[in-house]
């Protein structure tokens, strides 16, 4: 069972810590995730996409900076799970079409 789900925080590190609390193996004195969920970290999504133009130069410049979204975005793909973790619930987006990022051969909102 997979189990397709979006999110925002207010900044990366809160949602850092939730993908730290996910399973973790040692090897070597390294740790590594011990789960098959796909995290996909998106960041600041663009809200108002830049403009650009070229210059006497042939190079491309910024005329207007692109807007970003004042949250932190991430995509999860959750493998084996009925529910998402309880404590990713409200942090849970929910769209009506598939954003900016959707997995290969998995529309959001599909079950």
């Amino acid at each position: 069972m997979e189990l397709f789900k979006k999110y925002e925080f207010t900044d990366e590190a809160i949602a850092d810590t939730l993908i730290a609390a996910l399973p973790t193996a040692e090897l070597d004195g390294e740790i590594y995730p011990d789960h098959n969920h796909t995290i996909v970290k998106l960041g600041h999504i663009v809200v108002t996409p830049g403009e650009y133009e070229l210059d006497e130069d042939g190079e491309l410049v910024e005329t207007t900076a692109p807007v970003l979204a004042d949250n932190y975005s991430i995509d999860v793909l959750w493998s084996g799970l009925e529910e998402q973790p309880e404590d990713w619930a409200a942090h849970e987006i929910v769209l009506d079409n598939n954003g900016v990022h959707t997995f290969l051969g998995i529309n959001y909102g599909e079950k």
